[in-house]
């Protein structure tokens, strides 16, 4: 199977500016997502979409390929992932070059390591799946959490207000970071979580999003504290 490596890095970000290229403990983040998915080995060809000559510029110094700069249609804040993803493919196509699986990561992943994107490949495909979504367990079961109406606090599901924790059924969420997806799933369905989709699942110390400055200070953090570990 040929797979695409796309790295979606936008130069519009607006709650950290210039999030995808800050500096993050040395170098600038989207580095961290180009080095460990060239690391891997398992990709045909690792590019970015990004908008901006400067995330271009520094996208080909750590490796990465920008063969194509993305449309104004994709880089404004209400175009998705999935429509980023498909205009690459479609723009490949058009350039005589098509691949079975594509691998989105977000620019913004330090956590990622080359051997957890081939464990995660390798996974999409022993599974026969359609797609593979890396998912964290919630720290806090949310089927005990809180509703507030009118000032007051309530269950949101009273159903579950005296189970255990440890008797609730365990609820993940997208840790952030990639995702793996045939090309056919992701025209057919138009989403990266089909009904065949398999996940990936993380520790919650590797997980850490980045939204706010704050975001970004804990996931140096924690960047530094598994570094220290290795």
């Amino acid at each position: 199977m040929s797979c695409l490596a796309i790295i979606t890095a936008r130069g519009g970000s607006k709650r950290i500016p210039r999030k995808n290229i800050k500096v993050f403990c040395g170098k600038p983040i989207i580095a961290y997502s180009i080095e460990a998915t060239l690391k891997s080995g398992i990709f045909d060809e690792v590019m970015v979409s990004t908008d901006d000559e400067e995330i271009a510029s520094i996208a080909k110094k750590y490796g990465a390929s920008v063969p194509f700069l993305r449309s104004e249609a994709t880089a404004n804040d209400f175009a998705t992932t999935v429509d980023v993803l498909k205009e690459v493919i479609c723009e490949y196509k058009a350039r005589g070059k098509e691949f079975d699986s594509v691998c989105c990561i977000y620019p913004t992943a330090p956590f990622i390591k080359g051997e957890k994107l081939q464990a995660a490949y390798e996974l999409f495909q022993k599974e026969k799946a359609d797609s593979l979504v890396p998912v964290v367990e919630f720290s806090f079961p949310p089927l005990r959490g809180f509703s507030i109406t009118d000032g007051k606090v309530k269950y949101k599901w009273p159903e579950f207000e005296k189970a255990r924790s440890q008797d609730l059924d365990k609820i993940y969420h997208d840790a952030g970071q990639f995702y793996i997806c045939s090309v056919k799933s992701l025209i057919d369905n138009n989403t990266l979580v089909s009904p065949n989709t398999v996940p990936f699942i993380l520790d919650e110390l590797e997980v850490q999003d980045i939204d706010t400055e704050m975001d970004w200070k804990l996931a140096e953090l924690k960047y530094k504290l598994l570094e220290a570990e290795k």
